[in-house]
């Protein structure tokens, strides 16, 4: 019996690990916006290579912890080459392994980039804040965390 449950709390860590991200590829952006429909979402671009990214991660834990009403999407933005299990493994640390997660798969980001927004060319951290009636605000560098309050609580 010990060593039955010896290996399943082993075990546990690879269990609550986080699923591996969804590939973004091009034509997948009209998808992922239609399965948040009428629902307020936070679309937030990063990357493991991008320092100012990993360091707002944790703002990003806190305010998923808070605003479970809103729908909250990481959408990893490095070249296809980074391996999704360093991508997984960055957002298990920063506690946000149970978030819906996407990652850059095109082998042409400027043309998903394009897809997901014309004005954006790939700059990170970049932001999509997407209202009930599908109206889109982009943050393009660090998100003001009392400005992203303030959207998702219109009076």
């Amino acid at each position: 019996m010990r060593r039955a449950l010896a290996l399943l709390v082993a075990a546990l860590p690879a269990i609550a690990a986080a699923a591996e991200p969804r590939p973004l590829a091009r034509g997948d952006w009209a998808a992922l916006t239609a399965a948040h429909a009428g629902r307020p979402a936070v679309v937030h671009f990063w990357g493991v290579t991008c320092g100012p990214c990993l360091a707002e991660l944790p703002q990003w834990h806190a305010f998923a912890a808070r605003r479970r009403d809103l729908d909250l999407v990481m959408v990893d933005a490095d070249p296809p080459a980074v391996a999704p299990e360093d991508i997984v493994a960055t957002l298990d640390r920063a506690g946000l392994g149970n978030v819906e997660s996407w990652r850059f798969a095109d082998a042409d980001n400027d043309r998903l980039e394009y897809e997901i927004d014309p004005r954006w060319h790939g700059e990170l951290p970049y932001t999509l804040l997407i209202g009930r009636d599908g109206k889109v605000e982009p943050i393009l560098g660090a998100v003001d965390f009392a400005t992203l309050e303030r959207w998702s609580h219109p009076q």
